[in-house]
């Protein structure tokens, strides 16, 4: 599938509404990205207003992939400038998600160096940080994109009773 990314994108009702089905079919598939499943795209709702929020008042950026042909959205993320006056110098990037459809074609890849681009592009930004969810794989995908592990919390985020799982903090430096 043939993704364009948007990077600013204007906030549509189709835009959030893609963002919202986004969100719920990752977490349903799997996806860690703040949910445990079941999620219907209403529960993500507060937490996709939050980025929202960010953005209108100049705090957040997103990315948006769509697809190329019909424009539904199959990846975001959003990048989140820092307001402590020590630490603008870098950016969080939150709600990393691709379709579960595109895993392992290289979409996720080419989400990272468009979020890498943005990053490159916003005035004073030398470092890009980011948390995973240990126990699923995807911090040596992060650090096949050039990001390296400099943090981890043992158990810190409970999926379930009996269930926990390490918070990863990744960092990539901006040269």
């Amino acid at each position: 599938m043939d993704l364009r990314f948007d990077l600013d994108p204007a906030v549509t009702p189709e835009l959030t509404d893609g963002i919202r089905t986004l969100w719920a079919e990752v977490s349903n598939a799997g996806g860690a990205v703040g949910f445990v499943p079941p999620v219907t795209a209403e529960d993500v709702r507060p937490d996709l207003l939050s980025h929202l929020v960010a953005m209108s008042e100049g705090r957040a950026r997103l990315i948006a992939g769509r697809d190329a042909h019909d424009g539904r959205v199959l990846a975001t993320a959003f990048l989140h400038l820092n307001q402590h006056r020590l630490m603008k110098h870098w950016l969080w990037v939150y709600t990393v998600m691709v379709h579960p459809s595109l895993q392992g074609q290289g979409a996720g890849r080419a989400l990272m160096a468009a979020v890498d681009e943005a990053a490159r592009a916003t005035d004073g930004i030398e470092g890009i940080r980011l948390t995973c969810r240990g126990g699923t794989g995807v911090d040596g995908f992060y650090a096949s994109c050039g990001y390296k592990e400099v943090g981890r919390v043992p158990a810190a985020i409970k999926l379930a009773d009996d269930d926990y799982r390490d918070d990863i903090t990744m960092w990539r430096e901006l040269a």
